[in-house]
């Protein structure tokens, strides 16, 4: 049996070598084996292929192995993790080479496939051939340039080739559904989610995985409202601008899908898109469903892409309609939702070229609206002998007034 030893791999000699903070540390162990590892208390959580946690630091230490692709998705694989395996074999199987390099014990690094010169180069180039065996790839390659594009990272031509490769052979419809949701999720929370749509579009990916955003590139829109004219550049925006304010995950998927129904508007009709927010909404749905998407995710979609137009109107709506929007909302019932629901609406109202930084008093008037009638206490009211009905229609009588008391 080859002698143990135990490397620092992947994200964190990467991240250590472009001077960023390291947020967690993976390890490769060669030389060993399951046994071996859990008489020393490690305990094991990979299924398909042996990954334990250390007894104290609770980092992850997996053994060295190789995979070979047998069939569809992503337990076509034959994995071999036997002690013989070596690093280099390990790191040969990763998808970038930026990805591929190691630290050994006394800190030396090991970079059998140009890892730090395409640091330097700011590249992102596979490993090898067999990046095309893991359709998945597409989907991180795409995450690492929105990640790393302010850095100026590039998609390599050969390797944007491979994803292009990957994308006409089918095999991206066997994707799971929840490896999906995990890498869109991650693309979007980077610094600069535009890339991840560029990247995925460039490939041919989005068409696949996201038709409904796909379409959305190369509708106009009113220059008067969107000097950036066309749809899918606006979402772009609107997610870039999410990003800059560090507003969270569920605010940027909703931002992503808030404008599906221009894409079913009839070219004739353009750039007009009469209750585009209405019609969307069972494309949405869809997106959501298909994705498996979790339910606050879902959820607040749905209600930016129903209501963001009449939220951006606040400031002219009567008390009523103003209270008709927080009902259709479900805000009076699910307040934490106002936050998000608020910053995805002033996401998409900034997210227009060269309009970034006017004004959105929406915010505090929808809020100031919200607070007005939570204030209002059916238990403080007068409603004896009245019915269902007629209780009803008293506190809503009561609620916009107190709207209208709020905005005098």
């Amino acid at each position: 049996m080859s002698s143990e030893a135990v490397y620092l791999v992947g994200g964190a000699v990467r991240d250590e070598l472009l001077g960023l903070e390291v947020r967690e540390r993976d390890w490769v162990v060669t030389g060993s084996t399951p046994e071996a590892l859990l008489k020393r208390g490690y305990r094991q959580v990979g299924a398909s292929f042996p990954v334990f946690l250390h007894p104290e630091t609770a980092e992850e230490y997996a053994l060295a192995r190789t995979e070979r692709k047998q069939g569809h998705g992503y337990h076509g694989f034959s994995v071999d993790f036997h002690p013989g395996v070596s690093l280099e074999e390990d790191l040969e199987r990763r998808d970038l080479t930026i990805n591929a390099m190691a630290r050994d014990a006394r800190g030396g690094l090991i970079d059998p496939f140009g890892g730090q010169e395409d640091l330097d180069k700011r590249l992102l180039r596979h490993v090898s051939p067999a990046f095309t065996e893991d359709p998945l790839r597409v989907l991180r390659v795409a995450r690492f340039a929105a990640r790393f594009s302010h850095l100026g990272f590039l998609v390599d031509a050969g390797t944007l080739q491979l994803m292009r490769d990957i994308t006409a052979s089918g095999e991206l419809q066997h994707l799971a559904e929840e490896r999906c949701w995990s890498e869109l999720i991650g693309g979007l929370s980077a610094q600069t989610p535009s890339v991840y749509l560029d990247v995925l579009r460039e490939c041919g990916a989005l068409a696949v995985l996201l038709p409904e955003v796909d379409r959305l590139f190369g509708v106009p829109q009113p220059e008067q409202y969107h000097p950036e004219i066309d749809t899918g550049v606006h979402v772009q925006m609107t997610l870039d601008y999410a990003a800059r304010q560090g507003y969270p995950a569920e605010v940027r998927f909703a931002l992503l899908l808030h404008d599906l129904g221009k894409g079913l508007t009839a070219p004739e009709e353009w750039p007009s898109h009469h209750d585009h927010e209405k019609t969307g909404l069972p494309l949405v749905r869809d997106v959501c469903a298909r994705l498996r998407a979790p339910t606050a995710f879902r959820d607040l979609a749905v209600i930016v892409s129903e209501l963001h137009v009449l939220c951006h109107r606040a400031e002219e709506l009567r008390p009523s309609r103003l209270l008709a929007l927080l009902e259709q909302a479900d805000l009076l019932r699910r307040p934490e939702r106002l936050e998000p629901f608020l910053q995805a609406c002033e996401s998409d109202f900034r997210g227009r070229k060269g309009l970034e930084q006017r004004p959105y008093p929406q915010t505090n008037t929808v809020k100031a609206a919200l607070e007005a009638v939570a204030a209002v206490k059916p238990a403080s009211m007068e409603l004896e002998g009245l019915s269902g009905e007629q209780i009803g229609l008293k506190i809503r009588e009561a609620r916009i007034e107190a709207i209208s008391h709020q905005r005098r």
